[in-house]
């Protein structure tokens, strides 16, 4: 950490090329002799993708980034601010600190909070800013967090971690047995220190697949931001062993769209199946991953086109979770069909069907947007149908 990057000029001077030309800049350089032109560009281009992401950083005077790889792995302030939601105590440990946008949250809603970083950079870089943000509450450790518990006695409310999904010889991975730290062979050793862990994962790890990984899973939380997946949370509770329930949220700019349900209830549900009828629903992302086809079908009374098709269908119009249509008119798969009503453009999506929204697009000369949303699928007779539709809202 090159504190003379926190010179009043070279802030000003970040501050003021954040929409630059990065090539132009390194091929000008900088006239600060005390600071590589490198390591100020490297500055701009991480305050640069905090500006939507972590915007309380981006606002806050003297803030030093890391590498925009340290950005990019780290939380949003959205999701932090969810998870901090989720739980609460006295203590809370992270053991794998990061850039320590979590630690910020945690340290809303619990009296102590231990960040620990094996990075000593990166580790001094977090003590830095959380002095700028204000915030006294957050004991930051350039630490191991496992190698830390193995030598620790203290007993915390809470252990969050967050594991690297880069692996030294495996490159980005997905399995917990594959990230580092590997928290399927430490669990027990968490639990010699909480009776609560929450666990941060990759939003590609198959919920099946982590389950037997893990042991007491409690709740799996799927977060989902403006429709796409961001991250999955594993609450484990020491001893737990009942049913798990899966918790979504798609966070919107104006809402939030929750859907609980249990794995024991979804296998043991069936859907309503039905032709479309007045009003087409398409689940959000956090629901298709949480695969709640049947559970949403009994929780809200909507009927289902297609085992495998993954859209509902009423005649009343109801607060459904994801998009909502009013369908307009069905037709059978064919080119007479299409040719026939005359569209030109169109938002095309395509569930169950064996053409791709590239191929469809092609075939038929239909250009993206406009407000007629067309959906190409398979009903509950297997038939290929399009369904020409407008959003209700």
């Amino acid at each position: 950490m090159n504190t003379s990057i926190l010179n009043t000029e070279i802030q000003a001077f970040i501050t003021t090329h954040l929409n630059s030309d990065i090539t132009s800049l390194l091929l000008k350089g900088t006239s600060f002799p005390q600071v590589k032109t490198n390591d100020i560009i490297e500055q701009i281009e991480a305050k640069k993708r905090c500006e939507k992401k972590l915007l309380t950083w981006f606002k806050c005077n003297n803030i030093y980034y890391p590498n925009k790889l340290n950005i990019e792995q780290t939380s949003s302030e959205i999701t932090a601010q969810y998870k901090a939601g989720l739980i609460d105590g006295e203590s809370i440990i992270d053991l794998t600190g990061g850039f320590g946008i979590d630690c910020y949250y945690f340290s809303n809603v619990f009296k102590t909070v231990m960040h620990c970083e094996i990075n000593k950079s990166l580790s001094d870089i977090v003590t830095h800013n959380y002095k700028q943000l204000g915030v006294d509450t957050i004991e930051t450790k350039n630490v191991d967090g496992i190698s830390y518990l193995k030598t620790s006695n203290k007993q915390f409310n809470w252990v969050y971690i967050d594991p690297s999904r880069r692996h030294d010889s495996k490159g980005k991975v997905f399995f917990l047995n594959d990230c580092l730290p590997n928290v399927p062979e430490h669990i027990d050793l968490l639990f010699n220190h909480t009776k609560n862990i929450m666990i941060k994962t990759s939003p590609l790890l198959d919920l099946s697949i982590g389950i037997n990984e893990l042991k007491h899973v409690k709740t799996i939380h799927i977060v989902a931001v403006n429709n796409e997946v961001k991250e999955l949370l594993w609450v484990l509770e020491n001893g737990f062993e009942g049913a798990i329930n899966i918790n979504t949220v798609n966070i919107k700019k104006e809402a939030k769209e929750s859907f609980n349900f249990s794995i024991k209830t979804e296998k043991a549900s069936e859907s309503k199946y039905s032709q479309p009828l007045t009003y087409l629903y398409e689940p959000n992302s956090a629901i298709l991953k949480a695969g709640a086809f049947h559970t949403i079908s009994n929780q809200l009374n909507v009927y289902k086109l297609h085992k495998h098709s993954h859209l509902y269908t009423s005649n009343s119009l109801i607060d459904f979770p994801g998009r909502a249509f009013k369908i307009e008119s069905i037709m059978a798969y064919n080119k007479k069909a299409l040719r026939k009503h005359g569209i030109s453009k169109a938002n095309i999506t395509t569930r169950n069907f064996p053409e791709t929204v590239q191929q469809i697009r092609k075939k038929f000369n239909i250009k993206d947007g406009g407000n007629i949303y067309l959906f190409f699928t398979t009903d509950k007779d297997d038939n290929r149908i399009v369904i020409v539709s407008y959003k209700t809202d």
